[in-house]
């Protein structure tokens, strides 16, 4: 194994030094982590940790038999006779050779364990290096490790792993048949933003800065627009209510008796409480948009300062010779 990352190092050292002009591009993934979130894969995994759990209590059940085998010839050692004692020692030299032979069988290096297990990864490992060629040319990647396999990585920066790519692609072929087209292109334009993002972090922060600012300015305009709205609006409900008050004023002029003086009377009382819940809506409405203004503003503030500071916390960073 130490010749064999001898030799990847050596081709990542010669890669590097001719390929400079146009630039080594490398990635790697984390075998262990994609099968971890696998739903098929995790399933079936523990299922097969249920079965091998039982394995091992049938062995030490064996165990124990053997145990009290010997035991029982160490107490009745004295009363048994020389043929008796050796066939007893035969007894239990064939029982620990079958017990030997069973702890193999379930878990040696050919055993069923190991089997079973290529058996459950099999399929989504060749998935998976499917998928991870699509990407590699896609991208074009030179170079994709496996950061769970036997080869050392003393540092790997986590902008170069690509196992959230695979996993994605992985369970989105799972969804396939009950996603429309558009939910796939959606999906995979969303991906390609992500990963955009994670390779290219200083030109998706500026992105991110230009796109807040866009934002920020339709977001404004939406106000003014809203707020010329209001305006009119208000401006329509005040000629009504003027309207509505010079019709009082011409009914209160007219000669009336006892009987009509209550019907005018409760006309204004409906007019007052119109004025007032029209009054207390157009309140209501712009507070509302008041606060909604300010809790946007101040969200972009946030989220320009968490940019800043997760930007000097990197620039702080510095890799270790």
């Amino acid at each position: 194994m130490r010749k064999q990352f001898l030799l990847i190092l050596t081709i990542l050292i010669s890669s590097l030094t001719f390929g400079q002009a146009k630039g080594v591009k490398i990635g790697y993934i984390d075998m262990e982590f994609i099968l971890q979130n696998v739903p098929n894969y995790a399933e079936a995994k523990n299922q097969l940790e249920q079965k091998a759990q039982k394995w091992k209590q049938e062995i030490e059940v064996r165990k124990s038999d053997v145990l009290k085998l010997k035991e029982a010839l160490k107490t009745e050692e004295v009363l048994l006779t020389k043929e008796l004692i050796a066939e007893r020692q035969e007894e239990i030299s064939f029982q620990e050779n079958e017990l030997l032979e069973y702890n193999q069988k379930r878990f040696g290096p050919t055993g069923d364990l190991i089997i079973q297990k290529s058996v459950l990864v099999k399929p989504i490992q060749d998935q998976i290096f499917t998928i991870v060629q699509d990407i590699s040319e896609a991208k074009k990647y030179d170079f994709i490790f496996d950061k769970s396999s036997d080869m050392t990585m003393l540092f790997a920066s986590k902008r170069f792993d690509i196992s959230d790519q695979v996993l994605r692609v992985l369970n989105r072929a799972e969804k396939r048949d009950q996603m429309t087209k558009k939910q796939i292109k959606l999906e995979e334009e969303k991906d390609a933003k992500e990963d955009f993002a994670k390779e290219n972090p200083e030109k998706a922060e500026r992105q991110k800065i230009l796109d807040d600012k866009k934002l920020a300015r339709e977001q404004l305009a939406k106000d003014k627009k809203a707020a010329a709205e209001a305006k009119k609006k208000t401006a329509e409900e005040n000629r009504k209510n003027a309207l509505l008050d010079k019709g009082i004023k011409k009914v209160e002029n007219v000669p009336t008796n006892d009987s009509t003086k209550i019907k005018i009377s409760d006309a204004k009382a409906n007019a007052d409480a119109i004025k007032q819940a029209a009054a207390a809506l157009r309140t209501k409405t712009l507070e509302e948009k008041k606060k909604n203004l300010e809790d946007r503003k101040n969200k972009i503030l946030q989220d320009r300062e968490a940019a800043k500071k997760a930007k000097e916390d990197k620039l702080k960073v510095k890799p270790i010779n």
